[in-house]
Parts: structure tokens; C-alpha cells; sequence
């Protein structure tokens, strides 16, 4: 069979393709209005989908890159003719490429100012410390759909100082959430937010999903597109920022937006729910191992080679509880495939923290437990647990607790558990602070009495009257084999989800999930000092924490 190819000239193929628009229009009006909606609606959803997954390869990111090189290099870029592009790897909307040389070694600055918003400014990271006369970087926080002006501030190493303004249209947005929360409680006078970006990890849709950075105003200044799932935390290593970008891949982004590795983990095993670096610089991953018999979902851990992209599995917590798995009823959902059925949420680890000496420490959910497990990576073993010991009652386990100093009740399905080395502590000593959300409930052990821990709610509902969640912070002393708690406050309350990170300055980050409300606190006294409402997809924002993204995006 012979092939040949057909060229249309340009004028030619445009009238084509405006024919064929016009056709599918008019198809369109022989519909009913809500089905005009609905089709015109599911097919820029499946455009944007498809789009996204494109951006997530290999190849994509090539072709941008090559691009981007090209254009900018057509001629010299000068400190009067600065080259620009507006989200040159198509991962974060709100940003823009900036390219330019000087004559002498300088460093830069710039403020976005738009009318109606906050300005926003930061200093440039440009890949090296200190001044260069190569200036490559991104700026942040273009706002859609409106004229940006972008003030760039051009300093020496003798403290001279050039501007340089570029006007903007900000590109659209490809989501729809809010360029501006709400702030239920706004910062009183003299209360410094820092400069820090609020990265939304898991704003989950049943449309396309996203990232999002809010600035300490409520303003949006990041929009990255994901393919499904969420983003669970953004973790930094040698100028890459890693995150998930769905339950089978992790992609590593360079501080230009260009998506340097995406790492798929095959077959068997599918993400959920955290990740961190162990010493290597690889990634450990809570996972979930496919088409299994037993339908087990969200009880194994798994190791992701940074380099070479090979998945080792290191741990099945059914491997290592299998008295207590046994006494469990088979039930609960696969959070990542909300249609499986059948499937045995026995567990549920929501969080893991790598130490430095290779053990891990894991959150689980479903039995209310935090787990300290020794060698991880090598020949793991149970350390000790951490919560209510009549959970595992009738277990080997039930006597692997520390014991509790104090007159403070346990937690109820923490969330978002935190290790802090403290260089003040005596030797086996750590701090352990987390999100414990106080809700009493388990698929998998429904005739278990939880109101044997002290002031727990056993009731879903967000409007339960008196119901509260908590930020929890514990002294943990491993040698005397006790943990102690050292500060608590109420927060709102969340059955399920939710995040606390401690910051600088005295303060504390939560989120209270379902209920789309983060705020900063004072650390010691519990006073709300600022708070945003963020509109939900569907039923939760899963985690928010701040980033101060220096060395990557600023200087």
C-alpha cells in the first residue's frame, strides 16, 4: 500500500477547521440547553484531562524545553530587552519565565501588583548564591485574566538599583477555585504572616486536580495541575521539588517548572496518603498492592529509587500484625478507586516520618496508633505504639505501648504526625506533634468501645454541637519508655483528613479538612491569629502546609 501526504495551505486548513466549528455549534443548539451545558462542560474537562497528561511526559517536557531555548536565544536578551513566557513547562499557571544578562554581577527582586489585590514580592532565586550576570528565573503569582505589573528590581554588588516594569495579561485559570479565600479571621494589626506560600495538597475533584499556593492574604500565586488524586507534601532535595502527581507516578520539578524526572511504580502498587526522603535521597512510600485476594488496601510500604525508578516493597503490616489483622471485620474503601469493592482497610496508615537512623514512624488511622517500626529498610521490627493499648487487646502487641505520664486522653485517628529533633533534649528524647482529629469510629472494629478515650466524638457530623479536634504535642522518652504530653489547643473539628505544622515564630498551621478552614495559631496560648475558607470540590481539603520555597523559587 502506497502512503502519501496531503499539505493544505494554511488559509485552506483554517476554513476547514471553522467549518467543522461551526458544524459542531450548530449541533449543539439542536440540544437542550442543560445538555448544551453538560456536553460543553464534559468536553473541556476531557480536553483539560488530556492536556495534563500530555504535560506528564517525558517527551512534553522536551519539546518546552527545546522551545523555550530556541525562542529566547533568537537574539541577545539584554537588561532592555528581557525575554518572558508565560508557564513555559505548562505546571503552574500563575508564573512567568524570565530571562535576561547584565554587565556586572547583580541580584533580583520583583513585585506583581494587580488592581483590586495585595502586591506580592519576593526575591529571585536564580540557581546559584549571590549575584550573576545570567538572570534565569520564575517569577510567582500572576493573577488571571487581569493586567499584572511586574516590577523587577535589579541591584549590584555596590547597592545600585535599576527597574525594569513588565505589563501581563495573566494567563486563565484552568481550575475553578478562588483567586481570593475567604478570611474568617483576618491578622490583627502587627501580626506578621512571613512570606511563605499556603500549598493546598488535595482539594480532591471529579474534574481535574490540582496544587494550589495561596500567599499569607489569601491570594492565589500557584495553580499546578496534577493528573488525579492529590499532591500530599513537597519535599526538596539537590534543587528538585518532589510530589506525587497521582497514585502511580511522583515527579521531581526544577525551579523553572520543568518536570525533570516522573517516576511511574508500575504495576503492583498504587500511592496513598504520604511519603518522605530516607537517607539515600530515595522516597518511601505508603502504598497499596494491587489485585489482591484479600483485598488489603493501604497497609504496605514500599521504596522508590530516585535514580533508577525501581520499586522495592520493604514492609506488609499484615506480615507483622497478623493477630490483630485476623480480629478485624473485612471492610472499608479503596480512598484512591472509591468504585472497588470488597476491599480491607484494616489499618490505615495516613502518615510516615523517616528518622535518621532509619526507623520510621507511621500513623494509623484505623486503630488510632501511632507505630515506631526499627530498620525499615533492612529487617523490620515493632519498636513500640503510641495510644489507647485496648484497641490491640488480645494481641501480641497489646503490652508494645509506652506508658503514658500524665492525666491526658489518647488520640482518635491522628492525622498528619510530625518528629522534631530537638539538639536540647537529653539522648532519646523526641517532640511528636500532629492533627488529632478526636473522632472515635473504625469500619473494621464497629463493636469497639471508643469512648473508653476521655472526651472523644463518635458522631461524623461537622455541626456535632461541642465537638472539637486537636493540635497535639508529645515529649516522647524512648529510654524510660514514656511519652508525655506538652501542649495542647482545640481546633475545629474534622472527623477525617486534616494537618498541623509547626512554623517559625511560635506559631502552628492547621487544617481542619472537612470543614475547608486552615488558620495559623499562637503555639502557646491556642489564639487564632488568621484563618481562610476555601470553597470545596468535593468533600475535603486533605493537607495544607507552608512553604517557604527558599533556594528554589526565592532567594
Amino acid at each position: 500500500m502506497s502512503r502519501f501526504t496531503t499539505r493544505l495551505h494554511p488559509r485552506t486548513l483554517r476554513w476547514i477547521l471553522a467549518a467543522i466549528a461551526v458544524i459542531v455549534v450548530a449541533l449543539l443548539c439542536l440540544l437542550p440547553q442543560p445538555d448544551v451545558n453538560a456536553t460543553v462542560r464534559q468536553t473541556r474537562i476531557e480536553r483539560l484531562n488530556a492536556l495534563v497528561e500530555n504535560v506528564y511526559t517525558a517527551d512534553f517536557q522536551q519539546m518546552r524545553q527545546e522551545q523555550l531555548i530556541a525562542e529566547r536565544d533568537e537574539e541577545p536578551r539584554t537588561i532592555d530587552d528581557i525575554y518572558v513566557k508565560d508557564d513555559p513547562y505548562a505546571t503552574n499557571t500563575r508564573s512567568l519565565y524570565v530571562y535576561f544578562t547584565t554587565e556586572h554581577p547583580a541580584t533580583v527582586s520583583y513585585t506583581v501588583a494587580a488592581e483590586g489585590y495585595p502586591d506580592f514580592s519576593a526575591d529571585a532565586y536564580e540557581g546559584v548564591d549571590g549575584a550573576t550576570t545570567e538572570h534565569e528565573f520564575l517569577v510567582l503569582g500572576l493573577l488571571p485574566d487581569v493586567t499584572n505589573t511586574i516590577t523587577l528590581t535589579i541591584t549590584d554588588e555596590t547597592g545600585g538599583t535599576v527597574e525594569r516594569v513588565i505589563e501581563r495579561e495573566g494567563l486563565g485559570l484552568l481550575g475553578t477555585e478562588e483567586v481570593r479565600l475567604g478570611q474568617p479571621v483576618q491578622p490583627a494589626e502587627g501580626v506578621d504572616l512571613g512570606n511563605g506560600l499556603y500549598a493546598i495538597l488535595g482539594n480532591d475533584s471529579d474534574d481535574q486536580d490540582f496544587m494550589f499556593y495561596y500567599d499569607a492574604n489569601g491570594v492565589l500565586r500557584g495553580e499546578v495541575p496534577i493528573l488525579f488524586y492529590r499532591s500530599h507534601r513537597l519535599l526538596f532535595d539537590d534543587g528538585l521539588m518532589w510530589f506525587s502527581a497521582s497514585t502511580e507516578k511522583m515527579a521531581a520539578m526544577d525551579r523553572l517548572g520543568r518536570l525533570v524526572k516522573i517516576l511511574d511504580l508500575g504495576d503492583r502498587y498504587i500511592l496513598h496518603h504520604d511519603y518522605a526522603f530516607d537517607a539515600d535521597q530515595n522516597l518511601v512510600l505508603l502504598a497499596t498492592e494491587l489485585n489482591r485476594s484479600d483485598g488489603c488496601v493501604q497497609d504496605q510500604i514500599v521504596k522508590l529509587d530516585t535514580d533508577t525508578g525501581k520499586v522495592t516493597p520493604l514492609l506488609d503490616m499484615g506480615d507483622m500484625f497478623p493477630e490483630y489483622k485476623m480480629s478485624t471485620d473485612h471492610a472499608g474503601i479503596d480512598e484512591s478507586d472509591l468504585s472497588a469493592t470488597g476491599k480491607w482497610d484494616w489499618i490505615h496508615f495516613n502518615t510516615i516520618q523517616m528518622l535518621p537512623d532509619g526507623s520510621a514512624l507511621l500513623s494509623a488511622r484505623e486503630t488510632s496508633t501511632i507505630i515506631k517500626i526499627d530498620d525499615l529498610e533492612g529487617a523490620p521490627t515493632l519498636d513500640y505504639m503510641i495510644g489507647e493499648p485496648s484497641v490491640w487487646a488480645g494481641t501480641p502487641q497489646e503490652d508494645d505501648f509506652l506508658t503514658k505520664v500524665g492525666d491526658f486522653p489518647d488520640t482518635g485517628g491522628q492525622h498528619s504526625i510530625a518528629y522534631v529533633d530537638d539538639p536540647a533534649l537529653s539522648d532519646g528524647q523526641y517532640y511528636l506533634y500532629m492533627f488529632d482529629n478526636n473522632y472515635g469510629s473504625a469500619q473494621t472494629r464497629p463493636d469497639f468501645d471508643w469512648t473508653v478515650i476521655d472526651g472523644i466524638v463518635t458522631k461524623y457530623s461537622i455541626a456535632t454541637e461541642g465537638a472539637y479536634s486537636q493540635y497535639r504535642r508529645y515529649l516522647v522518652d524512648e529510654s524510660a519508655g514514656t511519652y508525655t504530653e506538652v501542649n495542647a489547643f482545640d481546633v475545629p473539628y474534622s472527623p477525617l483528613v486534616s494537618s498541623a505544622q509547626e512554623l517559625d515564630g511560635g506559631r502552628v498551621l492547621i487544617d481542619s479538612g472537612l470543614q475547608g478552614l486552615f488558620g495559623v495559631y499562637d503555639e502557646s496560648t491556642g489564639e487564632l491569629l488568621a484563618q481562610y475558607r476555601m470553597k470545596l470540590n468535593t468533600s475535603y481539603i486533605y493537607r495544607v502546609y507552608e512553604y517557604d520555597f527558599k533556594g528554589f523559587y526565592f532567594a
